[in-house]
Order: C-alpha cells, then sequence, then structure tokens
C-alpha cells in the first residue's frame, strides 16, 4: 500500500486547511487510518483517526473541535478538514494506514503503511 499526503502549506492563525491522503496498491488491506504530526525536534504523535467504515473517531485533545477526520472508502483516500489553525499547529503531517481489522490505533507503532509527509505551517 502507498501512502500520497497532500494540501499542507502556509496559513495564518485562525484559518483552515484541508489535508488529503490517497491509497494505491493493495487498499483491501487498508482498515483504520489517522493523522500524525511532527514538530522538530519531538515525537511523532497521533492528531485523529478513523475506523474502517468511519463510524468510530478519535482526536488528540488540543484538536477536538477544530480539525475533522474522514474518508471516502470508493477513493481510498481520507481527509483531515483543520479549522482554526494556531501557531502551535505547525508540524509536518504524516497520513498512515492500519491493516489490522476492526482496530482503532492511537499510537504509532499501530500502523502498518506511512504517506510521506506534507509541512503545515501557522503564522502568528
Amino acid at each position: 500500500v502507498q501512502l500520497q499526503a497532500s494540501g499542507g502549506g502556509l496559513v495564518q492563525a485562525g484559518g483552515s486547511l484541508t489535508l488529503s491522503c490517497a491509497a494505491s496498491g493493495r487498499t483491501f488491506s487498508v482498515n483504520a487510518m489517522g493523522w500524525f504530526r511532527q514538530a522538530p525536534g519531538k515525537e511523532r504523535d497521533i492528531v485523529a483517526a478513523v475506523n474502517k467504515d468511519g463510524r468510530r473517531t478519535y482526536y488528540e485533545d488540543s484538536v477536538k473541535g477544530r480539525f475533522t477526520i474522514s474518508r471516502d472508502n470508493a477513493k481510498n483516500t481520507e481527509y483531515l478538514q483543520m479549522n482554526n489553525l494556531r501557531p502551535e499547529d505547525t508540524a509536518v503531517y504524516y497520513c498512515a494506514a492500519d491493516r489490522e481489522p476492526y482496530g482503532l490505533p492511537t499510537h504509532r507503532h499501530g500502523y502498518d503503511y506511512w504517506g510521506q509527509g506534507t509541512l503545515v505551517t501557522v503564522s502568528s
């Protein structure tokens, strides 16, 4: 499975961005999908995750109410709608996919496939 993330960029605080992640290859093996971010000098931490059918989601506390994760299985694509962005949201954002059925992992070790990352910069 290959994941291609896109949609990053420079935005002012309070602005919005939407990230996309398109999966290709053996997409039938993809179950949960997630978004992670990594700021300079910090670990790669989860931002949000969504299960296979889109009915279960997880959000890291600091993004609750501002970010929305979704997926379109017909297009093999997941999205992260980010509103009311803050300077502390600045990071490289990575999409990820898990091949284990039924789960919704919330740690990077629970994911098997990774995209290349897209940079989000929020200016104050």
